[in-house]
């Protein structure tokens, strides 16, 4: 049976443990693919079995995967006897993760050769159709890209020469460009959204899809911001508040990082509602929460006769056991997408994403059924 490579950036995480855990369990028959939209009765198409899927990936951390999936079954996000009846899984995924790369490491040129090269063994080692490289690393800060690199042939006369051009996520697309694998940024960082890396998808015919995956408290917002617009309620104020623990809320303390983040999950209201709604998101770090998140919301909108009326809403869950799902369903439909001729952005993707690629649409169920033509289409 033909292999489908799933390479992750951020390899020994909690979201790319928890992804692989559960295609491990998938596999074994121990739990089904609960919270995965490509395993839903009816969903069209025909994608790679979960069965098919082989992992491997970077990361600057030397905890071992096992280790780590050890640590989430302790936090409660893995159920606590699965990381030793899964340990030969967890122990061939591990046998596959090389290190990562970080800015100043090495001169980029040389990094993405390294990096180019681990991509290229892996598929050739597994003998893998495709291979879609998933970034579910830490958020970067916000890169400003300089103008001067925005044609491939300049980056690459940079690179050539000793420059650090690229932001590090980027440097991981351009490595998946030219090793011939698609591409899925997962996260809000820069990924492959410069104008130099979306000419070098074209040129290799690969596939990509992002950005930072909506996985909570935006879905939600995706969701109730078209209903306030279709039953002609004008929204006038929404404010949120999110606490994180875990990695994600550690690096999301760092104020650069954040900003990020709060960007991407400001689009679904503006997109839906446009400009001009007042209030802000706010993200804390409470170290106490662990991996767990709780965001509350406060909508203010007007109604018949000018009323004034309120909504609030608290979701709390699992960051990593919400997102896991989510990357094994894109790696899916990405290696389908590449394997049937797609190059370039797949917009067709944007609901899985908070801040969709190449699309402007940000209401759930527009998404959806966008979602459901595509893999009809690649069927």
């Amino acid at each position: 049976m033909p292999k489908f490579g799933v390479w992750l950036v951020g390899a020994r995480g909690s979201v790319a443990t928890t992804a692989i855990v559960g295609a491990a369990a998938f596999r074994a028959g121990i739990s089904p693919p609960r919270g995965c939209v490509t395993d839903i009765p009816g969903f069209p198409g025909t994608l790679p079995p979960f069965a098919d899927l082989v992992f491997g990936g970077h990361d600057t951390a030397e905890i071992s995967l096992r280790k780590r999936a050890e640590q989430l079954s302790e936090a409660g996000v893995i159920p606590a006897h699965l990381p030793a009846l899964l340990a030969g899984d967890l122990a061939a995924a591990e046998a596959e993760i090389r290190p990562g790369h970080a800015s100043g490491d090495a001169p980029q040129s040389a990094a993405a050769a390294r990096l180019i090269r681990d991509l290229v063994e892996f598929r050739e080692r597994h003998g893998a159709d495709r291979v879609v490289v998933v970034n579910v690393s830490s958020t970067e800060p916000p890169a400003v890209w300089r103008p001067e690199f925005e044609r491939l042939a300049d980056l690459e006369e940079a690179l050539a020469g000793g420059a650090e051009v690229l932001p590090p996520s980027s440097l991981y697309a351009y490595a998946a460009f030219h090793a011939g694998c698609a591409y899925v940024e997962f996260t809000p960082s820069t990924g492959p959204t410069l104008p130099a890396l979306a000419e070098l998808s074209a040129l290799k015919a690969v596939p990509y899809a992002g950005q930072d995956g909506k996985t909570g408290e935006t879905l939600v917002k995706s969701a109730l911001a078209p209903m306030f617009a279709g039953r002609a309620l004008q929204v006038r104020s929404w404010s949120g508040l999110n606490l994180l623990g875990g990695g994600d809320g550690a690096t999301l303390a760092n104020p650069d990082a954040r900003a990020s983040k709060q960007m991407s999950k400001n689009r679904a209201v503006t997109g839906v509602l446009g400009a001009g709604i007042d209030g802000q998101t706010h993200i804390d770090y409470v170290p106490d929460l662990g991996e767990w998140k709780t965001a509350w919301d406060h909508v203010t909108f007007e109604g018949f006769l000018g009323v004034r009326m309120t909504f609030q809403f608290t979701w709390q869950g699992c960051d990593s056991a919400l997102a896991a799902p989510l990357v094994l369903d894109l790696a899916r439909l990405v290696a389908r997408a590449h394997e049937k001729g797609r190059h370039g952005v797949l917009p067709e993707l944007g609901y899985f994403f908070k801040d969709p690629l190449a699309t402007d649409e940000h209401g759930l169920a527009e998404q959806y059924a966008r979602l459901r033509a595509f893999a009809e289409e690649l069927s």
